[in-house]
């Protein structure tokens, strides 16, 4: 019997005794956790399936693995245990149908059981102390917009995580999220349940709460209020300040309202004195607050924000943050608490849920600049002898040949159709970079490159929204300074430009969230990175706690006041036109020099470049297969090759990788199997064309003239498409290709089985050993 078997006949059976699937608000399912990790060429990595998740009023309170029969009751107990961690399961149970194997996730006591237990009795041993709000909250079934959106497991536990905690009287509340992963799908989920439930700051389920949406940006505000459209619409309020001086008053008269920081900011008394808009709702008016993007200076005690969290302080205050605890939001935390859920990039990326990326490292010999008298100054005045380096820039100092020549770099190495975003000094170097762009482009779209700045105002907006519409290609390039860093939900952005030193790890984990989102077609997205950003992968901040600073002198006023001047220090000087304006010397522009280096994302979360990868490689290649003869029976054969090439995957060598390494070797019009020969046995590549030109006689001797006509077809494909075209999956797609249907193909050739032990048998000649050069 197998583990299908065992499911049908014997574990349905006993769930069904047990009451799951039948009492209600009681759920028993087969539930894919993840899709896996986007490895390249449409493919992923394995996906990660419990074989029961059992459910019960919104609560995944339990994991099953099942196997068949002949196997080990327990054979299962370690995949659920993890799975069981992954969505907060208290309980994870093995069994093979004839034994039940029970572990408590969170006491650690492990034992057979004779039944499974009821949804009830579940229920009781999770939440022994009873909660009126939690039994409240959990009687509300998600909104899932009929099926069209379906709560990702980490949604879900960040969503119960939050609403746990407001049933617990938790008044300042944090959840942490990688950019792309849903925040405000998960922040509706939770006003859904309060506003269902009527819960409210009374405590008592009376009215309906009244909650607000804080954003700092109205693309943000204006991207949630279009999300909530599933509540009434004469629930939901847009607080505009042109509204308010319209009818003379604030909004009171719904339950969801949407603003952002800046609108509860102004606001003036009758004498034309300031007087915020929020001092206008009574103190206890919401009783629910939700702060998007908090960490930009809502918690901040020096920032303004900060005035209006602490005059709507009775509410429940519910911070929404894409970036775990740094020292450059020390004070988000201190003020929230540590996150009640954290998902991370890392995590996000290797679950599939978010796109991986490559670096593309770009030194140039105009990275810095000592002035020379053969150069002209164009305007301002350049001090000899200083060297001027990245952060002065676009901001002290402008030299347009190198611009262009950084311009022309990145175009040239772009696919030009793709959607690009590329962060500039200044607005103003945002403006020079965009006519630069439009200047080379190939594209004869006059806005094919648009600038999207504070200074573009609406016409800005108006631009970032059509780029932002998957279903136009114009315009496909925005330039801009500060602006797009966050709020742009661009799903198929492909390419990332950075030509201004990102100053924060805060900014740099925002900026690359510009890219991570998911869409069809898109395996990875690419940084193009003129300015050492990278370095930021190399603080152990990337992924983990900060380092709490060390103890120094402070510095002086004087000093700090002379880096504001010249552009020194931590902090690029203010936003500006450049003071001094140099063209180079005739010829100059000609010498410059670039250097290019890629770096991957690996699965452990830290970038690993080509060479890298190579050392890693051939360290793991000896767990994979222990000498030549293996490496070659595992090739030849289209299943064990399939699983070696997964195995390579989940180690970080996907098809991308792969490929890179290949480049590095003179192998890329190989097979994947030299790659790994070379590296594993410093066996020399051998093209696939001239793989096939070696032992084609030795193949074809085996088969009739027809089965041969085909084969040469088939290596045909291999030769100009790779390894890929021999996995048993493409036969179908083949014998299509060649023949247009499967009947046609199998009156040619013969049964599909023939077809079969063909297609698979030659493989073994193609990768046998020969004593030719080369073989």
């Amino acid at each position: 019997m197998n583990e299908a078997e065992t499911r049908a006949e014997l574990i349905d059976p006993a769930l069904r005794a047990a009451g799951w699937g039948i009492v209600a608000d009681s759920r028993v399912r087969r539930e894919e956790i993840c899709p896996g990790r986007i490895e390249g060429a449409g493919r992923r990595g394995k996906a990660e399936i419990a074989d029961y998740v059992l459910t019960f009023c919104n609560h995944k309170l339990a994991v099953i693995e099942a196997k068949a029969r002949d196997k080990g009751d327990t054979d299962g107990l370690a995949q659920a245990k993890a799975y069981a961690q992954r969505l907060q399961a208290r309980f994870a149970f093995s069994t093979n149908g004839r034994r039940i194997y029970r572990v408590d996730m969170t006491t650690g006591a492990e034992a057979y059981v004779e039944n499974y237990p009821t949804p009830d009795e579940l229920w009781a041993e999770v939440f022994r102390t009873k909660n009126e709000w939690r039994d409240r909250f959990a009687a509300v079934p998600f909104e899932e917009r009929g099926g069209a959106w379906q709560t990702r497991y980490y949604q879900h536990n960040a969503i119960g995580n939050a609403l746990e905690g407001v049933a617990a009287g938790k008044q300042r509340i944090l959840l942490t999220l990688a950019t792309g992963t849903g925040k405000t799908a998960i922040a509706f989920q939770i006003a859904w349940a309060l506003f269902q439930s009527r819960w409210n700051l009374s405590r008592k389920p009376e009215r309906r709460p009244r909650i607000l949406f804080l954003a700092d940006r109205n693309i943000l505000a204006d991207q949630a209020y279009n999300a909530f459209s599933a509540f009434p619409e004469d629930a939901l309020a847009r607080i505009k300040p042109d509204e308010i001086r319209k009818k003379g008053r604030v909004p009171k008269n719904a339950s969801i309202f949407f603003t952002i920081f800046q609108t509860f900011m102004s606001g003036t008394d009758q004498n034309g004195e300031p007087s915020p808009y929020f001092g206008d709702y009574p103190k206890d008016f919401f009783d629910f607050i939700i702060i998007d993007e908090c960490h930009r200076g809502g918690a901040n005690d020096e920032s303004n924000w900060r005035d209006i969290l602490n005059y709507f302080s009775p509410a429940v205050q519910l911070g929404l943050t894409a970036t775990p605890k740094r020292r450059d939001n020390v004070d988000t935390y201190a003020y929230f608490g540590e996150p009640v859920y954290t998902y991370s990039l890392k995590d996000g990326i290797n679950d599939g849920f978010l796109t991986p990326f490559k670096v593309r490292q770009i030194a140039t010999t105009l990275d810095d600049y000592i002035y020379t008298p053969d150069d002209t100054v164009i305007e301002g005045e350049v001090e000899e002898g200083k060297r001027y380096t990245e952060a002065q820039f676009n901001r002290i100092i402008e030299i347009s040949e190198r611009e262009r020549y950084r311009v022309k770099l990145f175009m040239d190495q772009i696919d030009q159709r793709e959607k690009t975003l590329v962060f500039c000094a200044t607005q103003e170097h945002a403006r020079v970079v965009r006519d630069a762009i439009n200047q080379i482009k190939a594209s004869s779209d006059p806005n094919y490159c648009v600038r999207v700045t504070a200074e573009d105002g609406s016409l800005g907006d108006q631009w970032l929204r059509t780029f932002q519409d998957n279903e136009k290609t114009i315009p496909t390039i925005l330039t801009t300074s500060q602006k797009l860093s966050t709020g742009v939900d661009a799903r198929n952005v492909r390419n990332i430009v950075l030509l201004r030193p990102v100053g924060t790890m805060i900014e740099f984990k925002q900026i690359i969230g510009r890219g991570t989102r998911l869409f069809d077609g898109k395996d990875y997205f690419t940084i193009y990175d003129f300015v050492k950003a990278y370095e930021h992968f190399n603080d152990p901040e990337w992924d983990g706690e900060p380092i709490a600073p060390e103890a120094g002198s402070p510095r002086s006023k004087g000093k700090e006041e002379e880096d504001k001047k010249t552009g020194g220090g931590d902090e690029p000087p203010p936003e500006g036109p450049a003071q001094i304006k140099i063209k180079l010397a005739d010829g100059k522009e000609r010498t410059i020099q670039n250097m290019m280096a890629t770096s991957y994302w690996s699965p452990d979360g830290k970038p690993i470049s080509a060479n890298q990868m190579i050392e890693k490689l051939f360290g793991e290649l000896p767990r994979l297969f222990k000498d030549e003869d293996e490496l070659r029976r595992l090739w030849s054969k289209p299943d064990t090759r399939k699983a070696l090439l997964q195995g390579l995957t989940e180690k970080g060598f996907g098809p991308e990788q792969m490929g890179e390494i290949g480049r590095m070797i003179n192998a890329d019009k190989s097979d994947v199997f030299d790659v790994l020969a070379y590296i594993a046995f410093a066996l020399p590549p051998v093209t696939r064309l001239d793989r096939v030109h070696e032992r084609r006689r030795s193949i074809m001797s085996d088969y009739d003239a027809k089965l041969q006509t085909f084969l040469d077809f088939v290596l045909t494909q291999y030769v100009q498409q790779g390894v890929d075209e021999l996995d048993q999956e493409k036969l179908g797609s083949l014998l299509e290709l060649k023949y247009h249907t499967i009947d046609d193909a199998t009156s040619a050739l013969g049964s599909v089985g023939v077809i079969r032990d063909a297609f698979v048998g030659f493989q073994r000649h193609l990768y046998e050993r020969t004593t030719k050069p080369g073989g």
